[in-house]
């Protein structure tokens, strides 16, 4: 790449030289233009040397993603489209995604009980379903 910035949010931004984007052969159907075109992009980045705050970190670390190795090191492979610039467009956008995602925090969850009202509508409505089904038997004289 040559000097371009990849904006997370609007004051986090990663610099070229922290992203490690290669060339490498697609895999799969394309007949004989996949084996000769390097059209696929490996994109490598590590998340610990990053320039990403403490916290970005700890929670990419912290994600459950076979894309992230043991030692801290992002990897995506990109090889959606038959060139190369839109391959490492896409490779661009799955880590800006990745590391927007990590930072968002889910709200707590607050446990809460049923209203009387809904309580009671429940059991009224197993005792109607109970009548009806004590009708179906036989009838007696």
């Amino acid at each position: 790449m040559n000097n371009s910035v990849l904006f997370i949010t609007a004051n986090i931004a990663l610099g070229d030289d922290e992203i490690e984007l290669n060339a490498i052969r697609a895999q799969g159907a394309g007949g004989q233009n996949v084996n000769k075109v390097s059209s696929a992009i490996h994109l490598r980045f590590n998340i610990l040397a990053s320039s990403l705050p403490d916290f970005y970190k700890e929670r990419l670390m912290a994600l459950k993603d076979s894309r992230v190795t043991s030692e801290g090191v992002l990897v995506i492979k990109a090889q959606t489209f038959r060139t190369q610039e839109k391959n490492r467009a896409e490779a661009l956008s799955r880590l800006q995604q990745l590391i927007q995602g990590a930072g968002v925090v889910q709200k707590a969850r607050r446990a809460t009980k049923p209203t009387r009202g809904s309580q009671r509508r429940r059991v009224d409505s197993k005792t109607q379903h109970g009548k009806t089904k004590a009708l179906r038997g036989r009838v007696q004289d």
